[in-house]
This record gives structure tokens, sequence and C-alpha cells, in this order.
């Protein structure tokens, strides 16, 4: 069994592939039970989001698993050749495969690393996939994990705490002047993009007083119906600037609208109480010569946009960290499906050494019946012991070469030596496998390595 990944994302396709092959979630059931139709496709979750397209599966082998994934995708959208669609493609397998998941998981492979909004869609994709029963005991460890380790990176990082747009910038500079901002109040003046995406973002924050003015009435009461606040009159919004803690002008104005005699006013009129004004507006709106009254802090468009290289730069350092994570956490995977493969052999070999044991006692005891129940005894213990001997050895070298280079070559020799038949066709117990490499995870050493890749 190989688990392998074939997809495309905003580093390797335009939107106008990206949207052609996203399955909205109406349509998920069917796509994943048409997924594990495919001949040799085990397990599979779909990942579609705007940004992605990602089939993550369990193969029996992986050239023939790629193809069948490929054809997959290309029959998702009949507008879409194979050939249209395979030069955006990308494919990874094995510790490529969950590096990849885990990565994407923890938004190192997002447009805007440390991004929140990955990991949920991870969530509610593999949710769908239980729905429809397309995962199995593969894919189920391996997306935990991947969600362990994306809130592993969260916790121990400081990825997501630093904006890195122009309007979350804005909040994080308001916190640092207000560090409550629950009981503060916004005012926004003008009704630009970044104006209602940073007033978005200070209702999230925990704002609960917004009052809105533009130069049009009805669209400022409409905004203002939007964020739960108050319309304001916009020849009335400098008397209006006393009752807010922060203001924010977005417009399209080609000159100064905010004054430093108007902060100046406001200032004395809030008691001296601190005043954050945000101008996002170009032209700017608010006179620089702001900067020089006490008590007031304004920060224009370029202040805001160093802000952000600032932070985008300490992510990259934050993101080096995870990276470390995520080359942890693969290797602990890798240990565990490394373990997941002897354990079916280690079952088979004892399953068959038992088998012949009871079959050779049974003949010789049927031709000593004169025996007592003692000795009958001892003939059994005698056979186990000679048994338990000759496959001790085996047992602990296919235990002990798991996790090297060499482990599948150790299991398939121990398979062909005691004709234990095809590993892949092998019947174990999944609940009993999971249970004994769960067992083993739990002492298991952190490590983290690398497998070539296609």
């Amino acid at each position: 069994m190989h688990i392998v990944v074939v997809g495309l994302s905003h580093k390797t396709a335009p939107v106008e592939i990206r949207e052609k092959l996203a399955i909205p979630e109406s349509r998920m059931g069917e796509a994943l039970a048409r997924l594990c139709s495919y001949q040799g496709v085990r397990e599979g979750i779909l990942l579609s989001t705007c940004n992605r397209v990602e089939v993550y599966a369990v193969v029996d082998e992986i050239e023939g698993g790629y193809g069948r994934i490929q054809e997959f995708l290309a029959d998702a959208h009949l507008s879409l050749s194979s050939e249209q669609l395979t030069p955006h493609l990308y494919w990874h397998q094995g510790d490529r495969a969950i590096s990849h998941l885990f990565r994407v998981a923890s938004s190192l492979d997002s447009m805007i690393v440390g991004e929140s909004q990955i990991l949920g869609q991870i969530k509610d994709a593999f949710e769908i996939a239980l729905t429809h029963k397309s995962t199995g005991i593969i894919l189920n460890k391996v997306v935990k994990k991947a969600i362990s380790v994306a809130k592993r990176v969260r916790t121990e990082t400081k990825i997501a705490e630093m904006a890195v747009s122009v309007s979350y910038a804005a909040v994080e500079l308001a916190k640092k002047i207000f560090s409550d901002l629950s009981e503060k109040t916004v005012l926004l003046v003008g009704a630009g993009e970044m104006a209602k995406l940073a007033a978005r973002h200070f209702i999230a924050s925990g704002v609960r007083h917004v009052r809105v003015t533009t130069r049009n009435p009805q669209h400022g009461m409409e905004l203002a119906d939007r964020f739960g606040g108050t319309a304001v009159p916009f020849e009335q919004f400098r008397e209006d600037m006393a009752s807010a803690d922060i203001v924010l002008v977005s417009t399209g104005a080609a000159h100064y609208l905010v004054s430093e005699d108007d902060v100046q006013r406001s200032v004395k009129q809030r008691m001296n109480r601190p005043m954050f004004l945000i101008d996002i507006s170009v032209p700017r709106n608010i006179d620089p010569a702001v900067r020089h009254v006490d008590n007031a802090f304004l920060f224009d468009i370029d202040d805001l946009k160093a802000r952000v290289e600032q932070n985008r730069g300490g992510r990259l350092l934050e993101a080096e960290k995870a990276e470390q994570m995520v080359v942890d956490e693969v290797g602990i995977v890798r240990q565990w499906l490394q373990s997941l493969e002897v354990t079916p052999t280690i079952m088979a070999l004892r399953t068959k050494a038992d088998e012949i044991k009871r079959a050779e006692v049974e003949k010789t005891l049927g031709r000593l019946a004169n025996l007592s129940e003692s000795e009958r005894e001892l003939v059994e213990a005698m056979a186990s012991s000679i048994v338990n001997k000759l496959i001790h050895n085996t047992m602990v070298t296919l235990k002990t070469e798991v996790n090297s280079s060499d482990g599948a070559a150790f299991v398939e020799a121990a398979r062909r030596f005691f004709s234990l038949g095809d590993a892949a066709g092998s019947s174990v117990n999944g609940s009993a496998v999971e249970s004994h490499i769960q067992s083993r995870e739990e002492t298991t050493p952190k490590a983290g390595a690398k497998t070539p890749d296609r």
C-alpha cells in the first residue's frame, strides 16, 4: 500500500483551471465514491478550496495510482483534457505526500503563510470522507496526525500572530494602543474595500461599537446595518470624531479631509484619552501634521505596509521552526506505517507456526495413546518451545529492522521464506493491527527522514 497525493494549487495553476476542477460539497459524496471505484485505489480524501484541489489516496501501486487519480481529475470536468491538466499537476508519494499534507494543514503552503482557514477546510474534507466511508486505517491516522501537527505549529510558533494584510495590520496596531478593544468605538470614514475588511477584523477582535459615514447617506446606512453600527451624516463626522477611539479613513477624496485642528479639538474633548487614526486612502485624507498632536497616533498606508513586510519576515522565521516540526512528525508517521506493514507478517508467521505445531502434536499424540495427561502436556510444551525458538530470531529481526531503510525487504523475505503469501492480500483484523501499532507509537521516539519522490 502506498500513500500518494495528486493535485494543483495557486502555485501551479491559474484560477481558470482551479475553478474548473473545484468540487462543490453537494457533489463530494458522489466524487469520493467514483474515486474509490478505480481499481487499486483503496482509500481517498478530496480537498477542494479556492486555492487548491488535491486528492490524497492509498493505492496498491504508485504509477498506476497516479494515472487513475489523474484520470479521475480530468473526468471531473469534461471540458478539461488530460493534456491541459497535466502541466499543472504535482505528484508526491510516501514521506513526500505525508509532508505535503502536514505543510498544507499548517498553512506553510498557503498563499498567506500562517492563515487559519485551511485547517478548517481539511477538517471538513475529512468529515465528509468519514461520512461517505472513503477512508480507512491509513488515511484516518495520517489526516488526524496532520490536524495535530497544524495545532502544534500554531501553539508552539508565532506563525499566525503577525498580520500580513494591511487591514489586519491596522487592528494589530490598535491592540498595541488599546489592549482591550471590546469597549472601544470605531468610526469608518468612507467605504473602501480595505476599510470594510478592517471593520470586520475590528469586530472579530471584540469591537462592539461601529459608526459609519459616507458621502452617500443610503450607502452609509447600509454599511452601518451590515456592521451592526450607527450611520453618521458625512457633514458631521468631524464633530463626531471625539466619540471615536479609532478613526479609519478610506475615501476617494483628492485632499485632506481631517486636519491637525480637527484632531486637536477631538483629543481635547476626549480629555486627552488616546485616539488612533488610520489613513488607508491614496492620496492621503488625513493631514500628516496630525502626528504632532499629543495622544493622537496616526498611521498611513505606507506605515501599515511596512508593518506587513516586517511581519511577513517574522512569519518566515517562524515557518522555519514549523518546517522542522513537520519533518519530525513525518518520521513518526513513517515508523507507524512501517510497523503497519510488518504487523500482518508477524501475525501470519505466528499463526502458521501455531497451526503446524498443533497439527504435528495431534498426529504424535494420536500414536501415543497410553501417555498420561502430564506426559501429553510435556509433549505440547516441547513442541511450543521448539517452534518459538525457531521463529524467535525472525520475529525479533522484523521488529528491529522495520524502521530501517531495508525494512520492506526484510518483510518480503520473511513472507517468502515461510510461504506466507502476498502481504497486500493478507487478511488481518484492522482493529487488532491498529491497537498493536498504537502501543508501538506511544514508545517510538521522534525522528525525521526523507525518501526519494517522483
